[in-house]
């Protein structure tokens, strides 16, 4: 099903930009841009005179939230800090990580064997219009709430159908709780036993089913630790979802700061041959300066 709404034409205008630029080499056809516009339009991006660029991601460091099984973390290892015979200060740290922890990329064939690996990721599912779909008032009420097909319906009822190539983001609120580990997954157990006790909102199979067959989106992100919701132990949404090369972005922020409809995202994680994921840098970008 082909639809348009404001957020198509805010990656239209976005996509001109960074074409214009050169940044973005296999951008999505389409849309109503005017590209002589958009000739003029560059500095504006980037100048803030534009639009606002909002960090959707939280940073790294010693407390950065993996899964409970991942309990190594993130860890920085210094490998030189400090002044140097020939006289100028140098830094320099290796870093390990798994690369589902923090905010993170999926890719597809994390959960779907022969869909696409991280560095196989088209950049128009990285760089696209977003919607924000406001779930915080059932998750506030309910700490395992599934996103519903009705919370679709509704939204969609209000704001008009999600546009084709869409990066669908599910606003939960959980993001406030990153501080405390144990409010935002629920537990303050780690290891295997800690997975049963995990509590946090995440996406229905039966709204993943329905987003799959009715609208064609080309990523879903949420601001808790996973799509599924803490309690899944099938993790039917991933599944479903990755199978269609759908691509994921978990533990999000800010998300209170986008507009339902009209902004846009640039998801760029680190690019792992093979990978299943990455560490994932993640901006939005709100027309209007």
């Amino acid at each position: 099903m082909r639809t348009t709404n404001p957020a198509a034409a805010a990656l239209a205008a976005l996509t001109c930009i960074l074409v214009a630029t050169g940044c973005l080499q296999d951008a999505p056809s389409g849309g109503n841009a005017d590209p002589a516009a958009a000739g003029a339009a560059p500095i504006g991006l980037f100048d803030g005179t534009a639009g606002e660029w909002i960090d959707l991601a939280h940073a790294f460091g010693p407390s950065t939230i993996y899964w409970p099984t991942d309990t190594l973390g993130f860890q920085l290892t210094e490998l030189a800090y400090g002044h140097t015979e020939g006289g100028y200060f140098y830094a320099s740290y290796s870093f390990a990580s798994a690369e589902h922890g923090g905010t993170h990329l999926d890719a597809p064939m994390h959960f779907a064997e022969g869909r696409q690996a991280a560095h196989e990721i088209p950049l128009s599912r990285l760089i696209a219009p977003a919607s924000v779909v406001d779930v915080t008032a059932g998750a506030d009420a309910d700490p395992d709430y599934l996103l519903s097909v009705a919370d679709l319906v509704a939204w969609e009822a209000e704001h008009g159908p999600i546009a084709d190539g869409t990066a669908l983001l599910i606003r939960t609120g959980w993001s406030s709780r990153w501080s405390d580990r144990t409010a935002y997954l629920g537990t303050d157990l780690t290891g295997p036993d800690a997975v049963p006790e995990l509590h946090f909102p995440g996406i229905g199979t039966e709204a993943a089913q329905w987003l799959v067959d009715n609208r064609n989106i080309g990523a879903i992100g949420i601001d808790t630790p996973s799509i599924d919701y803490g309690q899944s132990t099938d993790f039917r949404s991933h599944v479903i979802l990755y199978s269609d090369n759908i691509v994921g972005f978990e533990n999000l922020t800010n998300l209170d700061r986008l507009p339902p409809t009209g902004a846009g995202i640039v998801a760029l994680p680190m690019k792992i041959e093979g990978g299943s994921g990455g560490p994932l840098r993640i901006v939005g970008w709100v027309p209007g300066g």
